[in-house]
């Protein structure tokens, strides 16, 4: 049941695998794709929903969050590396249909750090 992985590199240089539970479904940020997998209980695959959000850049998976808030999906990326950008946070809210991602800006900061890790504390 794991969502798909890039077979370019050892498992190991990977960060895990990023995954959120929203009504019930599982979703996938796939990093090395920049796309959002959901996975469908009757036919036991992943499929492809579309792209994640333009700055949701990582390195390997690492530097990018993928949560569940409430009925949202939450991806929080930023810098690929130390030295200027901005750090961004968005949303989109899952329909029942499995629609496209059409994610929602809800803040950008100017930033020169790297996401190293991320909690959502509450929504």
């Amino acid at each position: 049941m794991s969502p798909p992985r890039s077979r370019e590199m050892p498992a190991s240089a990977e960060a895990p695998p990023l995954v959120a539970v929203v009504n019930n479904e599982l979703y996938a940020a796939d990093h090395a794709g920049m796309v959002v997998r959901k996975y469908d209980k009757g036919s036991k695959k992943w499929f492809t929903l579309g792209r994640l959000p333009e700055r949701a850049g990582s390195v390997n998976g690492w530097g990018l969050a993928f949560r569940a808030c409430g009925e949202r999906l939450i991806v929080i990326g930023g810098p690929k590396s130390s030295g200027g950008g901005f750090i961004e946070l968005n949303s989109w809210i899952p329909t029942s249909g499995g629609s496209s991602p059409v994610w929602t800006l809800l803040d950008r900061k100017h930033s020169s750090n790297f996401v190293y890790n991320c909690a959502v504390m509450g929504c």
